[in-house]
């Protein structure tokens, strides 16, 4: 765990860094008097080399070879001793690369007078003080380049002195500067807050900046504050809380609205590609923006839509080989890219770059592993492609892609249902009108017989079996009219129930009564239209083959609708009924009950009259249409 920096250890580490800069100071001070008083030894030592060769010059012609050869080792020592240096004096030589370069050339030179005073060629005087003094002009320039080197180290440390006062300067005035941060201020703070409370400022807070003893100080001032303020802001503070959180979501809903707009209000695919062309050229800041759409097969790319795109850049692209161009990739390397256009290059975007365009980024629109289409942008001039473009770019294509695969699937849903609905009409055409007209086919050829049999008695049955046929027919078709031209209401079905009933009366002469119980929520419309044509159906059962004196219709709204449809008719036995004699109403109407995920069920004895009962799925249960439908409520 970390330990909090108290005052006490703020003020510890301060005057440890000044300690530290302090003796820093000092070290590199000595180093460099000690560095100067070797420099100075190096001096001594160079000029007793100068000494050292004029007594040998001199020795030459009055020393014994034992002496002089004392004296050439003496030389030697004094020259290997400026090379090591002698740290117990001190002595050390201030190397550059002037002083080293002299230094050998000092070494060079004497290896070579000595190879020949050791080779017995020894020169004349006049000769060997000419050559003494060549070798000690270049010992005294050795010398200088070492003073030189001593005069840079002394200015050095001058400088370093002047350093040091500058350094003074800024640590007394950081010293105050730092005692008015960590303590003067804090202070002059809490004083400021302290009679701000007494003047009744209770929102007043200190920010705790530090955690040292005046952050404590702070945290607690400020949680005396909070305590007392908390009584008096509670429902401030509520209704602040309320109102930041209803703008986080008017935020979000404007976000998600901005993302959305184009794609939920585009009612076909030409609508919502050039709306995105438009888009996302503004978002990219492209020149130019094309929208391509590809088949199954990937093997061309039409376009669909374009923005700002030249006419006839526009018409000679319409339509793209896959693989043809750099627009229009082949499925498996479909991907996001930037595509410099080279004009020496002739082959790579020739009408692209003929219209002035220097870059074209391609953006494959892909749902899952399908590739649906591409989005080309083109720009005048050079252009990159990074990494926050590039997810924007992704983003808007993944929302093209769901968009188009949206508008596919409502097109295949329309579809299905048209094809639905018309399998629907057709079966009750041929339930219902498709039989009566076979009727009545059978009765004109029974009629066509008594009459060329002179049977007047059959003659005049079989029409009277015509006629009935006739009526039977046209009030079918009467009524499968009322069943396609019935509208619910926005809200209640009663209404459209006492519509039907009512032409159910008028069709049939029978009494019919409608009761309405308990209270519930209202049916989508797909579901009223659904249940209309149930109801409708039963009522024409009802009609034709019940013989009943009157018919009642009983709906209760909860806990769930529930419809059921009664007469006095004469009923019937189900189990001695053929099949496919019930499934001519029977089956539309559970085939409709199913499309709402309701349930049918018949009740009926013979000579008691029958019950058809219709049951909807408590609410929050519907089917997936019917659930659809009520959201979109």
């Amino acid at each position: 765990m970390n330990k909090k920096l108290t005052l006490s250890n703020k003020l510890l580490t301060m005057g440890t860094a000044f300690l530290l800069v302090a003796l820093a100071s000092i070290g590199f001070t000595l180093w460099v008097t000690w560095e100067l008083e070797g420099g100075a030894a190096a001096v001594n030592e160079a000029g007793r080399l100068r000494m050292n060769m004029l007594r040998m010059i001199l020795a030459q012609q009055t020393e014994s070879p034992q002496d002089f050869a004392r004296l050439e080792q003496r030389f030697e020592a004094g020259l290997e001793l400026l090379r090591t240096g002698d740290p117990a004096r001190p002595l050390f030589v201030p190397w550059s690369e002037d002083t080293r370069a002299r230094y050998e050339h000092i070494r060079s030179e004497w290896r070579a007078i000595r190879a020949e005073w050791d080779g017995g060629q020894r020169p004349s005087s006049a000769q060997a003080v000419a050559r003494g003094d060549a070798f000690v002009s270049e010992i005294d320039a050795f010398v200088e380049a070492i003073e030189v080197q001593i005069m840079r180290w002394t200015a050095g440390l001058h400088l370093f002195h002047l350093f040091l006062v500058a350094l003074t300067i800024a640590a007394a005035v950081t010293f105050m500067a730092l005692s008015y941060w960590l303590v003067v201020n804090p202070v002059n703070q809490l004083r400021q807050a302290l009679a701000a409370m007494r003047r009744g400022e209770l929102g007043t807070r200190l920010e705790v900046q530090t955690e040292d003893e005046f952050g404590q100080l702070t945290a607690g001032f400020n949680l005396m504050a909070h305590a007392l303020q908390t009584s008096h802001e509670d429902l401030e503070g509520k209704v602040r809380e309320k109102t930041a959180s209803i703008e986080e979501q008017n935020q979000r809903l404007a976000a998600l609205y901005a993302v959305s707009a184009l794609t939920g209000e585009a009612g076909s695919l030409e609508v919502l590609a050039q709306g995105f062309a438009q888009q996302i050229r503004s978002a990219a800041g492209a020149d130019a923006a094309a929208v391509r759409w590809s088949d199954e097969a990937n093997e061309r790319y039409v376009l669909l839509a374009h923005d700002g795109l030249p006419r006839t850049l526009a018409e000679t692209e319409h339509c793209l080989l896959a693989g043809a161009c750099e627009c229009g990739q082949p499925g498996p390397r479909a991907r996001m890219r930037v595509i410099p256009i080279v004009p020496a290059s002739g082959g790579q975007l020739p009408d692209c770059g003929q219209e002035g365009f220097q870059t074209v980024i391609n953006v494959p629109v892909r749902l899952h592993q399908r590739l649906l289409g591409e989005v080309t942008l083109l720009y005048r001039g050079a252009r990159t492609l990074p990494d926050g473009l590039r997810d924007l770019l992704g983003t808007m294509a993944q929302h093209l892609a769901t968009a188009m695969e949206g508008l596919r699937a409502s097109a295949l849903e329309c579809e299905a249902a048209v094809a639905q609905e018309r399998a629907l009409i057709a079966r009750e055409l041929h339930d219902s009108i498709a039989q009566s007209l076979a009727f009545l086919k059978i009765q004109a050829q029974l009629l066509r017989d008594a009459i060329a049999k002179g049977r007047d008695a059959a003659r005049d049955q079989s029409l009277a079996e015509l006629d009935a046929g006739v009526r039977e027919c046209y009030a079918d078709v009467r009524e499968l009219l009322v069943h396609f031209r019935t509208r619910t209401q926005d809200e209640d079905i009663e209404e459209a129930l006492r519509v039907t009933l009512s032409k159910f009366e008028h069709q049939s002469g029978l009494p019919a009564e409608l009761t309405m119980a308990g209270q519930g929520l209202p049916l989508a419309p797909d579901v009223q239209i659904q249940v209309l044509h149930i109801v409708q159906e039963a009522l024409s059962n009802v009609r034709k083959h019940a013989g009943a004196r009157s018919v009642q219709l009983v709906v209760q709204r909860h806990p769930q609708w529930r419809f059921e449809v009664r007469d006095d008719g004469q009923g019937f036995d189900p189990a001695a009924v053929p099949p496919d004699s019930l499934h001519v109403g029977l089956g539309i109407m559970r085939e409709r009950a199913e499309r709402i995920g309701a349930r049918i069920s018949l009740d009926t004895q013979a000579g008691q009259g029958t019950c058809v009962t219709l049951e909807l799925p408590p609410a929050g249960r519907e089917a997936p249409g019917a659930a659809a439908t009520m959201a979109a409520v």
